[in-house]
C-alpha cells in the first residue's frame, strides 16, 4: 500500500516472524551467543524466555538458518498438553512416521531414530516453541527422552523457547530433576528506548529505504507506547506509516504516532501501553496545524 511511496521494496514491520529482518540488540545478541554456545558444548537442555512478541520465535528461526548439517533439527511450534500428542507432534517435527502408533511403540520409534542419527555421525536436536503450554507431565516425560544415551554419548538435545511462564514453571518443585538438566537458559528483555529507534532504522533498511522516516520523538513515542516489545514495535509503526501515506506526508513525526495511539485505545483491538499524551516526553502531541487525518484513523479501525 505505502511501499512505493516511502522507498521500499517491501513492508518493513510486519508481525510475521521473518529473520531476514532481525535486529540484535544487547540482549538478542546475547541470547543467540547462548544459543550458539548451547549448541556447541551439547547442553541437553536449553531455555529461552521472554515476553510475548520479544522475538523468540525470530530468534529462533535465525538460528535454524545457520545450523549446519552434521545437526538434524526438529521444531515443534504448536505445544500439547498430552504427551502421546507430544511424541507424535515431535516424530512429525524430524519427518518419522507416527500414524497408528502406540506410546510405546513411538518412544521405541524415536529411540531407533536418535541411534540411525548417531550412527550417521549426526547429532539431533529438538526445538520447541510456546513451551509455556507444556504440563508438568510433558516436561518430564522430555526429560525421560534425554536419558537416551549411545554409550557415554546423550543423543538428543533440547532447546525449550517460551513466555515468561515457563520459568515459572520449571520453578516448581515436581520439576527439580528436570530444572537440573538446564545447562544454559536466558531471558530475552525489551529494547531500551535507543534500541527502539535503532530497530526502526534497521528494519526500513532491510525493507530498501536508508533515510530517516521516523523523527526521533516519533521513536521515543514508539519506545514509550510499546514498552520496547517487538512486535508492539512493528504494530505502531506500520499503521503510523499508514497514516502517513494518506496524507502524503513525507515523514513520520510524533503527531502521526500520538494520533494513532489515541485511536487504537479508543477502537482498536491492540492497546498499546497506557500512556497519556501528558506523560509522553517526545514533545507536542496534538494534531499539526493544517494537516488532517480525518480519513486516515476511519481506514485503520477496519484493521484493528
Amino acid at each position: 500500500m505505502y511501499e512505493a511511496f516511502y522507498g521500499l521494496k517491501e513492508k518493513p514491520f510486519s508481525i510475521v516472524p521473518d529473520p531476514d529482518f532481525i535486529f540484535f540488540g544487547v540482549r538478542h545478541t546475547l541470547a543467540f551467543a547462548m544459543l550458539e554456545y548451547g549448541i556447541e558444548s551439547r547442553a541437553g537442555f536449553i531455555v529461552v524466555s521472554g515476553e510475548i512478541g520479544c522475538g523468540k520465535t525470530t530468534l529462533i528461526r535465525h538460528l535454524l538458518n545457520h545450523l549446519g548439517p552434521e545437526l538434524t533439527v526438529g521444531l515443534v511450534s504448536n505445544t500439547h498438553r498430552d504427551i502421546g500428542d507430544l511424541l507424535e507432534w515431535i516424530m512429525l517435527a524430524f519427518g518419522q512416521p507416527y500414524s497408528g502408533l502406540s506410546r510405546v511403540a513411538l518412544y521405541d520409534a524415536f529411540q531407533r531414530f536418535l541411534i540411525a542419527e548417531y550412527g550417521a555421525g549426526r547429532r539431533v536436536v529438538l526445538i520447541i516453541d510456546e513451551a509455556q503450554n507444556l504440563t508438568p507431565a510433558s516436561l518430564e516425560a522430555l526429560r525421560m527422552l534425554s536419558n537416551i544415551n549411545a554409550d557415554k554419548h546423550q543423543l538428543l538435545q533440547m532447546i525449550l523457547a517460551g513466555q515468561p511462564q515457563l520459568r515459572d514453571l520449571l520453578r516448581q518443585p515436581e520439576l527439580q530433576q528436570f530444572a537440573q538438566r538446564v545447562s544454559v537458559d536466558f531471558h530475552i528483555t525489551p529494547l531500551s528506548a535507543a534500541e527502539v529507534a535503532d530497530y526502526i532504522r534497521h528494519r526500513l533498511a532491510v525493507a530498501g529505504r536508508d533515510e530517516p522516516l521516523f523523527t526521533p520523538a516519533a521513536c521515543e513515542r514508539i519506545a514509550l507506547a510499546s514498552r520496547g516489545i517487538p512486535r508492539s514495535i512493528n504494530i505502531l509503526c506500520d499503521t503510523a506509516m499508514v497514516y502517513g501515506f494518506a496524507v502524503e506526508a513525507a515523514t513520520i513525526d510524533v503527531e502521526f504516532v500520538s494520533e494513532l495511539i489515541r485511536d487504537k485505545e479508543q477502537y482498536g483491538a491492540f492497546a498499546p501501553s497506557r500512556i497519556t499524551s501528558r506523560e509522553c516526553t517526545c514533545g507536542a502531541v496534538g494534531r499539526p496545524q493544517g494537516r488532517t487525518v480525518a480519513a486516515a484513523p476511519q481506514a485503520i479501525r477496519l484493521f484493528g
